[in-house]
């Protein structure tokens, strides 16, 4: 007895191969106002993602040294600090202090982060730790 038939004796829908669902990008079993999601192919999370300018990211408590310490990166000095980055990375190192503009910023270049941030407001009597390298931009 083939599969299909069992199905239908046994009241299952036969199994349909070779057929695509109607409705590409819907979710089956989901409700109608959730059911809109379009599905992104390898190939195009891909493309977005390499068409986006990569670049130096901040993490969370980066993001608030800077903010506490009211600074404010122009286009041009992300641009210094993600030549910066480059350049360690080009040298091998794995975490560098970067000086750009009265501001040091701790990177981890393997991630292209900058895990800390520290203005001139802060800088005395710091001490960096962890780091294999320092550059100046």
């Amino acid at each position: 007895m083939k599969v299909a038939d069992l199905q239908r004796s046994t009241g299952m829908n036969p199994i349909q191969t070779g057929r695509a669902r109607k409705k590409p990008g819907r979710l089956p079993g989901m409700p109608d106002g959730l059911n809109d999601v379009r599905r992104n192919s390898f190939a195009d999370v891909l493309k977005e993602k390499l068409g986006r300018p990569q670049g130096v990211k901040f993490s969370a408590h980066a993001m608030r040294r800077l903010d506490e310490s009211r600074v404010n990166l122009t286009d041009r000095q992300l641009q210094r600090l993600d030549e910066g980055v480059r350049k360690v990375a080009e040298k091998g190192a794995r975490d560098s202090l970067i000086l750009l503009d009265n501001v040091a910023y701790v990177v981890s270049v393997k991630n292209q982060t900058v895990v800390t941030a520290v203005g001139q407001d802060r800088a005395t009597n710091n001490v960096f730790t962890n780091i294999d390298s320092v550059v100046i931009v």
